[in-house]
């Protein structure tokens, strides 16, 4: 059904208000000729063909209210359940756009744009609460050079790697998780400490170094490096995700496989 209806929709192609007389007229014609077809034919079979036959105001009246009775309800309950199939798919069809607007492909995360509309979303309920919540950005190390040596095929292999592990963590620390760009990663995590966050952190890195990853023939230890910032609800998003990325950075700079908390860099 569902399926059918889709061709339906596609062969539907209504785009100017022309269209929409036209296909309103079709639809009109379309009920006055049913209409027209039942009134005469069940009249015909009730009263018989002949045309001088005498028969009661009263009957004729009665009669022709039942018919049309009938005949509006058939209609209206028709189109209106036809009405609903296309609503409901179109419904249906919105959802599935919407959320593959906001999926990354490759590895099935939130993209930047989901991870934005979801973290948002999740600052406010945490600003209600008055709990603070956590930035983290992570990058995989050395991703450059895995495609350089492997391909571009190889490198995709890793984030969906990688994502997996993300996947892991968040579905039993209830953490949101994104790529968010190129081989860079997002998470948020709502209502944990500072200690809590450097844990979930390490977690996270020392899992990802621990894992062999299939590269090319081989298989491999990739390393990941993270940074992090707790803070009140009140920051606003891309403040944290731009501190979280600094501290990423030095995390880099440290020689990697590591992860920084934000006010380590103040402390330095």
């Amino acid at each position: 059904m569902s399926a059918a209806i889709s061709g339906r929709l596609v062969t539907i192609q209504i785009k100017t208000h022309r269209d929409v007389l036209r296909h309103t007229g079709k639809r009109v014609a379309i009920a006055a000729g049913v209409t027209l077809v039942m009134t005469a034919t069940t009249l015909l079979a009730h009263l018989g063909t002949d045309f001088s036959a005498t028969v009661s105001v009263g009957e004729i009246l009665i009669f022709s209210l039942c018919i049309a009775t009938l005949i509006s309800t058939s209609l209206s309950g028709a189109l209106s359940y036809r009405s609903g199939l296309l609503m409901r798919e179109l419904t249906l069809t919105r959802s599935e756009l919407s959320r593959i607007s906001q999926t990354d492909l490759l590895t099935g995360l939130f993209n930047r744009r989901g991870f934005d509309d979801a973290a948002t979303l999740a600052l406010t309920a945490a600003r209600k609460r008055s709990v603070p919540v956590s930035v983290f950005v992570c990058d995989i190390d050395h991703f450059k050079s895995i495609n350089d040596r492997y391909g571009h095929e190889a490198g995709d292999g890793v984030l969906v790697e990688v994502a997996a592990m993300l996947r892991e963590l968040a579905k039993q620390e209830g953490i949101l998780v994104a790529r968010y760009g190129g081989e860079e990663f997002a998470g948020l995590m709502v209502g944990v400490t500072r200690d809590q966050a450097e844990r979930h952190a390490e977690m996270l890195r020392t899992t990802c170094a621990a894992r062999d990853i299939p590269i090319g023939e081989k298989l491999e230890r990739v390393t990941i490096s993270i940074g992090y910032t707790v803070s009140c609800a009140d920051a606003e998003l891309a403040e944290l995700l731009r501190i979280a990325d600094r501290a990423l950075y030095a995390a880099k700079r440290r020689g990697r496989d590591r992860v920084v908390q934000a006010d380590d860099l103040v402390a330095a």
